[in-house]
């Protein structure tokens, strides 16, 4: 198994399973309520060009995230064979 890192932390391109997520904040029920949730499978696609924000694709569908929020969001990173 993986060790855990920030979501922001995640290299451009590379996908992850969701391993923790804050279970409190506004913010953080809205991005459970849009599908973010242990074991959810996200890819990430970009960020801008200062890094803020940055694109995940999950659950079929582009989203964006603050690198503030996705700084409290960990994942697993999935090694590609």
């Amino acid at each position: 198994m993986a060790d855990s890192i920030a979501l922001s932390s995640l290299p451009i391109g590379s996908s992850a399973r969701l391993v923790k997520f804050p279970l409190s904040g506004s913010a953080f029920l809205r991005l459970r309520e849009m599908g973010l949730l242990p074991g959810t499978t996200l890819t990430l696609l970009r960020t801008a060009p200062m890094g803020d924000p940055l694109e995940i694709k999950v659950r079929g569908y582009n989203l964006t995230l603050r690198k503030s929020e996705a700084d409290h969001v960990l994942v697993e990173p999935i090694a590609t064979p």
